[in-house]
Formats: structure tokens, sequence, C-alpha cells
């Protein structure tokens, strides 16, 4: 059984995007439009992989990060960061070793496919990896 996406992303277009074309992959998704809700998902059980952006009015992506790592949400997820920002960010320092790749919008869907089963493939059981 595949693990689930969480995607996380206040631009309600973006969201829906995604989750159709994660959907029609037969990926199991579930949506957050930002840190708030995607914490709650977690505190409700969620474990999978977080396709989080990074700007988002209030709680941030990198706000979001501190709160899943200081709260012991990150075992059992894979975080992968979407983000129109082309250029680092202070408020990622000491946050980066939580992040395991970073896509950049506008993406290529086969290359986001193409990553998100691969992380997928690290939260399986048969991989030890969990």
């Amino acid at each position: 059984m595949d693990s689930r996406i969480m995607i996380v992303d206040d631009e309600d277009m973006i969201r829906e995007a995604v989750e159709i074309l994660l959907e029609t992959e037969g990926m199991d998704i579930v949506t957050a439009a930002g840190g708030e809700e995607c914490l709650g998902h977690l505190k409700a059980g969620f474990r999978g992989v977080i396709l989080m952006d990074i700007m988002m009015p209030g709680m941030d992506g990198w706000d979001t990060i501190r709160e899943i790592v200081e709260q012991g949400f990150y075992e059992g997820n894979v975080i992968v960061m979407l983000t129109a920002m082309d250029a680092p960010d202070e408020k990622m320092e000491g946050l980066q070793e939580y992040v395991s790749d970073y896509i950049t919008k506008p993406f290529n869907a086969g290359d986001l496919l193409d990553s998100l089963r691969y992380y997928q493939s690290l939260l399986q059981p048969e991989t030890g990896i969990v």
C-alpha cells in the first residue's frame, strides 16, 4: 500500500491541480490550505509525503516544518518543498535537514510524480527506512 501525500498550499488552484494529477495516478491525497491545517492532519495521524509550499500567509512552510519537528511529527513523514522561490530563505536555517527535496513552480508533472513515488517508496515498511 502506498503512503499518503499531503498537499500544503494556500493557493486553491495549485492545490487542486496537484491533487487531480496525483489522484489520476492512484495516489491517496490529503490537502491543507496552510500550516495549521497541516498540523491538524498530522495530529490526526497522517503519515506519508508532505508536499509543502514555502510562501503562505500566517504560518509559512518553514514555520510549519519547525512545528512538525518540535511536536514530534517528523518521524514517518518525508517533506518535499514545492515552491516558487528561487533564492534561499534565511528562515530555512537549521531546517534544511528535514527537507528531502525542493521542486520549483512551475513544475514538470512527470518529474513531480517520479519524485513523489521515490519518497513514497522510502516510507514502505519492507524497505526498513520508516
